[in-house]
């Protein structure tokens, strides 16, 4: 029987076929696997790291159905959001990325806890993706806490809105609109029965921003919510879920803190640390109301524009009506405005403001003023 013989130029042309359609297939395998795979978080409060500096955390604490985060790259989206709570009351969660320590839990390598009077600045940036089939808000966490505490609850909370959907409202009540950052905000204030909560509402969604986050701390310290010897412990985006919330996500995120001084840089008390400003508070006081006359004197080189004090009336104490600046809100920590026409005040110069007040119990006079988050000297 004669034997086959199979040509040299067929087996060559069937081998690179072979190698081609190999190499084929594994270049189609390379170019469809991901670079690292995702990881996908279902414990209730349970997180993993990416870039090796930043936290993503499940955070679900509202309902007992089932929440899932998947961490990307960058950021994160939520692939599962079941159950739902009632939208006047708290949220359900806040899947989120936070640079910073929150519960015992810090990120890598963070500079947080670090002390307000230190930090010079503190950018970020934030790109989100949104959905129409929840209720949600899309917000920043910047907490703040006397001590440079790593665990629990802290004194302050800084919420930034930058997107709602559906009825829902920050807690407390508005007290007016502040330009902070280059931007409009509708400000709210209260407390959740733990800590104080400043939040600052954008009349429109922001889908993606980059900013920094000591304008805002500056501005809550102005507000006489914080102090320049209080900590900067966390800095936190994500969301807040109501009703479903599937399909949200932080696409990217960024947060750094440069230390080197802002504000106080010696902090509050140095000795022989002069102070940026000095505050005179003469009162006319009556059984049961009196007047305060407010002169804020620039101790600096260099003007003040946009000014704002922030005191906090003793308790029982309550503004009626003010001229030459809005105070609000009416008891408690409060912020004296500028007036548009007025909001200026020179090197070495001063400004004055005056309100009327009522009062239960013994008079007594606040003890701490902020001029644009700066401490001001008492005269």
């Amino acid at each position: 029987m004669p034997r086959l013989r199979h040509h040299p130029r067929t087996l060559r042309a069937v081998s690179a076929a072979l190698l081609t359609a190999l190499a084929a297939l594994a270049a189609l395998l390379t170019a469809t696997a991901p670079a690292q795979a995702d990881t996908t978080v279902c414990e209730e409060f349970g997180s993993t790291v990416i870039q090796g500096r930043y936290v993503v955390q499940n955070n679900r604490w509202g309902t007992s159905a089932t929440q899932c985060v998947t961490a990307t790259d960058n950021g994160f989206r939520l692939t599962q959001a079941d159950g739902s709570v009632p939208t006047n009351g708290a949220p359900k969660s806040y899947p989120s990325v936070f640079n910073g320590c929150h519960y015992t839990n810090c990120s890598p390598g963070t500079a947080l806890p670090a002390r307000v009077s230190g930090i010079s600045s503190a950018p970020s940036s934030i790109s989100y993706g949104y959905v129409d089939n929840a209720v949600y808000n899309a917000s920043y966490d910047i907490w703040l806490d006397p001590t440079p505490r790593t665990d629990g609850v802290n004194r302050t909370e800084i919420m930034i809105w930058l997107n709602k959907v559906g009825p829902i409202q920050p807690i407390g009540s508005q007290v007016g609109t502040a330009t902070v950052a280059g931007r409009t905000w509708q400000v709210w204030s209260g407390g959740n029965g733990t800590n104080d909560v400043l939040s600052f509402v954008a009349p429109s969604a922001i889908s993606s921003w980059s900013f920094d986050v000591m304008d805002f701390v500056r501005a809550t310290v102005a507000r006489g919510l914080a102090g320049n010897d209080w900590y900067l412990t966390s800095i936190q985006a994500g969301f807040e879920p109501w009703q479903n919330g599937a399909g949200l996500s932080v696409n990217s995120f960024s947060s750094s803190v440069n230390t080197g001084g802002s504000g106080d840089p010696n902090g509050p008390g140095e000795p022989g640390t002069p102070a940026a400003c000095t505050v005179s508070y003469a009162t006319n006081v009556w059984p049961g109301g009196f007047t305060a006359n407010v002169t804020v004197t620039n101790n600096g080189s260099t003007p003040v524009d946009g000014w704002q004090l922030g005191f906090t009336l003793p308790s029982g104490q309550s503004v009626v009506n003010a001229w030459n600046a809005s105070v609000s809100p009416s008891s408690g920590a409060v912020t004296a405005t500028a007036p548009a026409g007025n909001s200026r005040i020179a090197a070495g110069g001063s400004q004055s403001f005056g309100f009327q007040g009522s009062y239960s119990g013994t008079f007594t006079q606040p003890n701490a003023f902020r001029l644009n988050g700066t401490a001001c000297r008492t005269a």
